[in-house]
């Protein structure tokens, strides 16, 4: 049996012929597994570990790169018209196509007062919450699925100040196609009112 000194220097050669012990000529990520030796004095086997800490470092690099080469590629055609407008909003609530979702951040007690037609509700002392982590029993508490992070959202409130508190949270947590509609029920009830319609939906 050769001696552990012995068995040293060869891996240790090995490793450099393969140009694994410069730091320079490192490659991106490096898996070895532990060398197992015997001792002269005892017929136990030893582990010798690597260092891995460099190729895991490496592996999050990498997987922060590639996530964000992925959000740059996805469709940010809707997302990029910018805020919400009545005349763009108008259309999908008189025939919803079921592709982006109305959110009323308000309060119960102000959706009791009407509401922007196809639009449900997540109030804003809940949406933390709800647009975090599992997101509770989201179903449950408020009737409708949770979007997936590409759908795209529309959220309003009052004047548009909540709705844009909501906005930068969803886009935070994952909800990057989120859009708010700035004059929000104020400016729908009164673009409503100048067409001569109620413009709402009892809660």
């Amino acid at each position: 049996m050769k001696p552990t000194s012995s068995l040293l220097r060869q891996s240790t050669l090995s490793l450099s012929r393969r140009g694994l012990t410069s730091s320079s000529a490192r490659p991106a990520v490096v898996a070895l597994a532990p060398i197992a030796v015997a001792t002269p004095t005892s017929s136990s086997r030893h582990v010798i570990p690597f260092n891995t800490s460099f190729g895991l470092r490496t592996n999050q690099r990498l997987f922060t790169t590639t996530y964000r080469l992925q959000s740059q590629q996805k469709d940010r055609s809707w997302l990029d018209r910018g805020s919400m407008t009545y005349a763009e909003l108008k259309p999908e609530t008189q025939a919803p196509t079921g592709q982006i979702t109305i959110i009323d951040v308000r309060e119960p007690e102000e959706v009791a007062q009407g509401m922007v037609p196809s639009a449900v509700n997540v109030p804003l002392s809940k949406f933390e919450s709800a647009f975090s982590g599992s997101g509770g029993d989201f179903v449950r508490e408020f009737a409708f699925n949770r979007p997936a992070y590409d759908d795209k959202l529309v959220f309003y409130c009052r004047s548009g100040k909540r709705s844009q508190q909501a906005l930068e949270f969803a886009r935070k947590n994952g909800w990057w196609n989120s859009r708010n509609y700035e004059g929000s029920w104020l400016d729908w009830v009164q673009q409503e009112g100048a067409r001569g319609q109620n413009g709402s939906e009892d809660f």
